[in-house]
């Protein structure tokens, strides 16, 4: 059988390390875990979560930011991160109740670009993981495009893309053919599926963690343990 071939993401980050100008942005190219042929029982993950003042990322910005490293094995809550940081948008009365970090939290909290550095180093060398890729992947590259004028690239592996796999394959043909609805993908619905505990959502560091439990249920549920890292990136 012929080797599969996958994207090379340590070429890829070998050539953005060699263009970034920004000195974080360039450690983390440089040290960023790019061999999509490893097993994942070896893999090093990170899970990312960030609350933010809007879900439109072109114009919405970031306002914390919660993070959890774990394994297939471990969760190393002991090195969990999570930072409150100044948007560069007014909070909404909606946004508020949503994650209830208020005005004065924001105001007295530092700009994202002081953070910048222990943010890339905690994902450095790990591959991030995220509920819904285009929340994570699209705001922080909007959000260093406006504060640094550049942006940032990185593979990622979805739980939520993941779980959406699994229902479509246990939904089989006919349910596909007739377009039948799958489940919901929300994190909370996520979880219950494996018998995993409902925890207060819509805060950062919370939800990087019930994303990271999440990862490990699924891949002890759908994959081998051998599984290549590249058949789960989105």
């Amino acid at each position: 059988m012929a080797k599969q071939s996958y994207f090379d993401w340590q070429a890829h980050y070998k050539t953005l390390a060699n263009n970034a100008k920004n000195e974080h942005l360039k450690a983390f190219y440089q040290h960023a875990y790019g061999d999509t042929h490893t097993p994942i029982k070896d893999i090093s993950f990170v899970a990312l979560d960030f609350e933010t003042t809007g879900l439109n990322s072109e114009v919405d910005d970031i306002v914390s930011i919660g993070l959890v490293p774990f394994t297939m094995q471990r969760v190393y809550c002991t090195h969990a991160k999570h930072w409150v940081v100044q948007p560069r948008k007014s909070l909404s009365e909606e946004s508020i109740v949503i994650h209830g970090i208020t005005h004065s939290e924001v105001d007295d909290a530092p700009d994202l670009t002081s953070r910048l550095g222990p943010l890339l180093n905690a994902l450095s060398g790990k591959v991030v993981v995220v509920h819904y890729a285009a929340i994570e992947r699209h705001f922080l590259n909007n959000a260093l495009l406006t504060r640094i004028n550049e942006g940032i690239q990185f593979a990622l592996v979805d739980t939520m893309e993941i779980e959406q796999r699994a229902l479509r394959a246990r939904q089989g043909l006919i349910g596909r053919l007739f377009n039948q609805k799958v489940g919901s993908l929300r994190l909370t619905d996520c979880r219950s599926r494996y018998s995993l505990p409902a925890y207060h959502n819509h805060n950062a560091l919370t939800d990087a963690l019930a994303t990271a439990e999440l990862l490990i249920a699924q891949l002890q549920y759908h994959y081998r343990d051998d599984t290549p890292l590249a058949e789960l990136l989105s």
